[in-house]
């Protein structure tokens, strides 16, 4: 398998090379070159399988120039029973006859960025050993929350790289910046900005794009590389879930192989969903994708009419990690229903950057209608969600899963489709948002005046769950950084770190 840039600048590059790099020289994202093709023999093969042996039988078809052994080992090191419990990495729970959750979340951050980057490490090691590189290579992220922690995790003390985080210092709960604030490692070196996400994704993007800071690093032994989910290899990983979601619920006799489904999925970056698009071209069966917003309903808008723009109010609300007006994964999706047009691609990205809105032809806007449905949530419904399903079920859900739910809920009013088995992708655990999750289920003067780690155990003692070991005790943990910068001294700040 080969990969190609949205930008058309780059093409015939090996998937190592692919991961090594993270964006494309040309400001572009690597995308395979051809469709990879399941049959429904092979489904009805992942649905045998665990979970380990799907991730393989998958990744095969898109990192070919690794071996099977490679994938294996790197498989069984991420979703290691250390890691994950002694569970399936990425169980399926069963809400109501037609409602099915994916706990995304079972891994050591508890948010679903966990499944690509406790995997992506190993990748990129192997990636700069197949390519002969010689450079240290340095990982930067910009995050809005949980891919932060996840990717500082991953790579922490992981040999010939390190890693820079960006986050918005006020744009995260308490609880995701002190998992990054207090984060162990040699290597790792997590920053707030002064900012919202796109700031700092804005900021990250232009240096990964600088030609005389690239020069530099080059000099002094550095490479860049990404772990956000415009590198390919986080991506992958997470078409994954999808089939063995799919595979699980042909196993417990939910559905049989051929049996279309929906799959609704709250995201802000488009990373999440875009994996289940590609996991539908393959062949997973699939009725609609439905694409889940917050009050940041910038995607919503574009599934609904074309045009996105992110000249709108940036809105903080109380599901974070999907605060973002600028979906990088979206320029993906746009390559992939133009038959690969990078020169539309670039237009409207041009546009986008200069002047914050760009307008897709008819023609693609239908292609994208007949795919994806879309909604958003205000934050009345956000917890109006959450207070409803731990009513009705008793199951807890956090503030993202409940505008997949309500946005799920929307889509049946709308089109009387309430007999297709549908998969709510749940990204976090209940107990990473547990402020507003309180707030939703509890009474007011249970949760007055308390602190979010305070409300861990309320919240642990109401649910009769087990606080996730990743966030036990963790306001007891020492401080380790403390820098924030504004968001014109990021690339200073990467100066400084690496000594340039």
């Amino acid at each position: 398998m080969l990969y190609q840039s949205t930008r058309g600048g780059f093409s015939g590059v090996l998937s190592a090379e692919a991961i090594k790099m993270g964006i494309a020289p040309d400001g572009g994202l690597f995308v395979p070159e051809k469709i990879v093709k399941i049959t429904p023999d092979m489904i009805e093969q992942i649905a045998k399988s665990d979970y380990r042996k799907r991730a393989v039988s998958l990744l095969k078809f898109y990192l070919t120039d690794y071996t099977e052994k490679e994938i294996y080992e790197s498989v069984t090191s991420a979703y290691s029973e250390e890691k994950f419990g002694s569970g399936e990495p990425a169980p399926v729970y069963k809400l109501n006859d037609n409602t099915y959750i994916l706990e995304l979340w079972h891994g050591p951050t508890c948010a679903f960025k966990d499944m690509a980057l406790q995997l992506l490490p190993h990748l990129m090691v192997r990636a700069v050993s197949k390519t002969g590189e010689t450079k240290e290579i340095v990982i930067m992220v910009a995050t809005s929350g949980d891919t932060g922690k996840a990717a500082l995790e991953g790579f922490k003390d992981v040999n010939g790289t390190k890693i820079i985080v960006f986050y918005p210092f006020n744009g995260v709960s308490e609880i995701q910046k002190m998992q990054m604030i207090t984060q162990e490692g040699n290597n790792v070196y997590p920053l707030g900005v002064e900012g919202n996400f796109d700031d700092a994704q804005n900021g990250v993007k232009a240096i990964f794009t600088d030609s005389e800071l690239i020069k530099v690093m080059d000099e002094k032994g550095y490479r860049f590389s990404s772990a956000n989910s415009i590198n390919w290899g986080r991506l992958a990983p997470q078409i994954i879930y999808y089939f063995s979601a799919y595979g699980d619920m042909v196993k417990q006799g939910e559905i049989s192989i051929g049996d279309k489904i929906n799959i609704a999925v709250p995201t802000g970056n488009f990373g999440n969903i875009l994996a289940a698009f590609y996991a539908m071209q393959m062949g997973l069966p699939v009725k609609k994708l439905i694409c889940a917003s917050n009050e940041n309903n910038v995607l919503t808008e574009f599934i609904n009419t074309g045009t996105y723009n992110r000249k709108r109010e940036f809105k903080k609300t109380m599901s974070p990690s999907m605060d973002i007006l600028i979906s990088s994964n979206l320029e993906r999706l746009l390559y992939e229903i133009t038959y690969h047009n990078s020169k539309s691609v670039c237009n409207w990205m041009e546009e986008l950057k200069d002047n914050g809105i760009y307008k897709v032809d008819d023609d693609t806007k239908r292609k994208i209608s007949d795919i994806f449905w879309a909604s958003y949530s205000s934050e009345d419904e956000t917890l109006d969600t959450i207070k409803k399903v731990y009513r009705d079920y008793g199951y807890l859900i956090d503030t993202h899963t409940a505008v997949g739910m309500d946005a799920y809920r929307k889509y049946v009013l709308q089109t009387g489709d309430k007999n297709t088995k549908t998969i709510i992708a749940s990204t976090a655990s209940p107990f990473k948002f547990n402020k507003s999750v309180a707030k939703a289920i509890l009474e007011e003067k249970k949760i007055r005046g308390k602190d979010e780690f305070r409300l861990l155990k309320i919240l642990s003692e109401e649910s009769k769950m087990p606080i996730p070991t990743g966030l036990k005790d963790l306001d007891k943990k020492e401080t380790k950084h403390f820098m924030v910068c504004a968001k014109d001294e990021m690339k200073k700040q990467v100066g400084r770190i690496l000594g340039m």
